[in-house]
């Protein structure tokens, strides 16, 4: 488990993404993961802002991975905490075995047929650094890490900042990732 001290990820983060908008011209710096836009899975406009005031996991998800029943655990902590403010976020990926091959359709039928998904599915975007990189992952990403493989996840506070990171291998009903949502729940 690594847990974050807030202030010094913001702080971090503020850097990197001054530095950031510093060599792409850009004037504006993204303060939090909830002043990013990107769309859902059925290619409808998402502003993340939503979720502000609420902690959320984010999750690069995966349809044809050995973590893939992961999905049922990220559902079953999606219901049971939404009413205190909680969300899972699935972002689909094919960075990691091109595990993710299917269209935006399939992945939405696969995760309600196989797993009764529920929780706010995005549309496929790329993690890993480069030119492509989602705005969504490099945010992310300026927390220190990076997704490995595919259901990595990050606990984001009310405001938009990461507080924790847990690798793939990590369930969605482990003792240290339960402690960090309810810590940012508080």
């Amino acid at each position: 488990m690594r847990i974050f001290d807030p202030a010094l990820i913001f702080g971090v983060v503020g850097l990197t993404m001054a530095a950031a908008a510093g060599l792409s011209g850009a004037s504006q710096q993204t303060a939090s993961f909830y002043d990013l836009k990107t769309t859902y899975l059925d290619g409808k406009p998402a502003d993340l802002s939503v979720f502000r005031g609420k902690v959320t996991l984010v999750v690069n998800v995966a349809s044809e991975c050995g973590y893939t029943p992961q999905y049922a655990g990220l559902e079953a902590l999606h219901r049971e905490l939404a009413l205190k403010g909680f969300s899972v976020l699935g972002f689909p990926s094919n960075d990691f075995g091109e595990q993710e091959p299917g269209s935006a359709q399939e992945i939405a039928a696969f995760c309600k047929k196989n797993y009764g998904v529920t929780f706010p599915m995005f549309s496929k975007l790329v993690t890993v650094s480069g030119p492509g990189q989602s705005p969504i992952y490099k945010y992310l990403g300026s927390s220190g890490h990076l997704p490995a493989w595919n259901f990595s996840k990050y606990v984001v506070d009310k405001n938009g900042r990461v507080v924790a990171f847990f690798p793939s291998e990590v369930e969605p009903d482990s003792p240290e990732l339960r402690r960090a949502i309810t810590t940012a729940l508080k």
